[in-house]
């Protein structure tokens, strides 16, 4: 692979790519696209109009139906995927970020496709994967999302921007909920830890289930409770890097935890439930503690001080870097190539 490839980048077009505040896959598309950019290829990147790229962009969506509702989501979808497979002789390969449509597509082009799965909305979607299992190439970003019915090319854990994190070797002794407001995400349960511990929760993240924030957040907010809305690039930085450890206290097998490879980059530890793929990103008892319960959690913040940030920011770096991920990816399109 002497020469640059001509890669399309398809990204979703529900936020921004790179996302404002929130948009995990889109975060993911850009990381990917930057690092491609870096490395010498020709990368285009199909994301909406006011995405940002180092490489060229190409939209024929002006705003992601999340940042300006009022929209129709599918008619936009259609749109953005049939932009890029109309063009697909263009490249080499398309990596596609956009779930389970655009592999409807991968039999009526001739350009080879990967495609991260980023994880699966519901076993309703698996009968697409599995039409196209092997004419399209799959990458778990985890072996705990791995289904038992597909086959896989590779696993390649996401990649974060390092450099976008400052390590923070005195941390201030604030706990940190940072993630959307949904009860799969567990903001409740960090309250209950931050009340037996008796120490400050600082909540952070995007309020997706309104009533859920109303009943179960909004009620039990206090001096030492709060919620400081949606935190973008700036605020999250500070957040997660001044934490005293990053509370994950998750009821859902979650694919990856972008914010539990983000905290461990500023030297925050996690403490997360010993769900999905934590176990995959958290070292017991050295990153961060795997516990099973809120009264579990509460034991486990009074062990912070035995872990090492710096040991926590290293391994982040050398797990979870932007270089890493796209390093993996990589090597496999030469292995399709």
């Amino acid at each position: 692979m002497s020469e640059p490839l001509k890669i399309a980048v398809l990204s979703p077009v529900a936020w921004r790519t790179p996302p404002r505040h929130y948009g995990p896959w889109e975060q993911m598309a850009s990381n990917l696209c930057e690092g491609l950019v870096a490395a010498g290829h020709s990368v285009t990147l199909f994301a909406t109009g006011e995405s940002i790229t180092a490489g060229r962009l190409d939209a024929v969506v002006a705003e992601g139906y999340e940042d300006k509702p009022g929209q129709d989501a599918k008619v936009l979808e259609c749109l953005h995927i049939s932009n890029l497979m109309e063009k697909a002789d263009q490249f080499d390969l398309i990596h596609n970020h956009f779930d389970f449509l655009p592999l409807t597509y991968s039999r009526l082009i001739n350009t080879p496709m990967v495609t991260t799965i980023h994880g699966f909305s519901s076993e309703q979607i698996v009968p697409v994967y599995k039409k196209y299992d092997g004419h399209v190439k799959y990458v778990s970003i985890s072996m705990s999302d791995r289904h038992a019915s597909l086959s896989y090319a590779a696993t390649i854990y996401n990649g974060i921007a390092i450099a976008d994190f400052d390590f923070v070797e005195e941390a201030d002794d604030y706990l940190l909920f940072f993630g959307r407001i949904h009860p799969h995400k567990g903001a409740s349960e960090a309250i209950d830890i931050a009340l037996q511990t008796g120490k400050e929760l600082i909540i952070a993240g995007i309020i997706q289930d309104r009533s859920y924030f109303e009943q179960k957040i909004e009620p039990r907010l206090s001096d030492q409770i709060r919620y400081v809305g949606s935190a973008g690039p700036k605020d999250r930085n500070s957040l997660l890097g001044r934490a005293a450890c990053l509370l994950h206290p998750i009821s859902f097998d979650e694919p990856f935890g972008l914010s539990v490879a983000e905290a461990m980059a500023c030297g925050t530890p996690v403490i997360a439930f010993n769900r999905g793929s934590m176990p995959e990103l958290i070292e017991d008892g050295k990153t961060g503690f795997l516990v099973n319960d809120v009264d579990e959690a509460a034991k486990t913040v009074r062990k912070l001080s035995q872990l090492d940030r710096s040991y926590c920011r290293q391994r982040a770096v050398d797990r979870f870097s932007t270089e890493k991920m796209v390093a993996d990816y990589i090597s496999l399109y030469k292995q399709l190539l």
